[in-house]
C-alpha cells in the first residue's frame, strides 16, 4: 500500500504557472505507475496525465498536452506535475493517484488503487 499527499496547489491568474508535488510512502513506489486526476466543481473526475514505473515515458489529455509535464523522481518517492500556461478551465482539486499493478501507465481511474487528499487549483481569468 501506498501513501500520497500532494501539495503545491494554490491561486494563479490565467496564463501562470504551478507545480503540484506527491510524496508516497511505501518502498515499492518505484514498480508503479502514478496518474494525475483533477474534478472540477459540478463534474466528474477526469484523468489528466500518466506516466510509467520508470517515468522515460508520460501520457496526457488532450487538453493539457505541451502545457503540463509529468515527472517522477525513483529515489526520493516524489511525483511532480508542472503546469504551465493554465487557463480556468484548468480549475480543479488535483488528485495523484498510484496504480500497483501496472507499470506503463493508465488513463483509467479503477486501476488506481491508492489516492490523495486532492490540491486545490484555481485558475482566475
Amino acid at each position: 500500500q501506498v501513501h500520497l499527499v500532494e501539495s503545491g496547489g494554490g491561486l494563479v491568474q490565467a496564463g501562470g504557472s504551478l507545480r503540484l508535488s506527491c510524496a508516497a510512502s511505501g518502498r515499492t513506489f518505484r514498480r508503479y505507475s502514478m496518474g494525475w486526476f483533477r474534478q472540477a466543481p459540478g463534474k466528474e473526475r477526469e484523468f489528466v496525465a500518466t506516466i510509467t514505473w520508470s517515468g522515460d515515458n508520460a501520457y496526457y489529455t488532450s487538453s493539457v498536452k505541451g502545457r503540463f509535464t509529468f515527472s517522477r523522481d525513483n529515489a526520493e518517492n516524489m511525483v511532480y506535475l508542472q503546469m504551465n500556461s493554465l487557463r480556468p478551465e484548468d480549475t480543479a482539486v488535483y488528485y495523484c493517484a498510484a496504480a500497483p499493478k501496472c507499470d506503463s501507465g493508465s488513463y483509467y481511474a479503477r486501476e488506481y488503487d491508492c489516492w490523495g487528499q486532492g490540491a486545490q487549483v484555481t485558475v482566475s481569468s
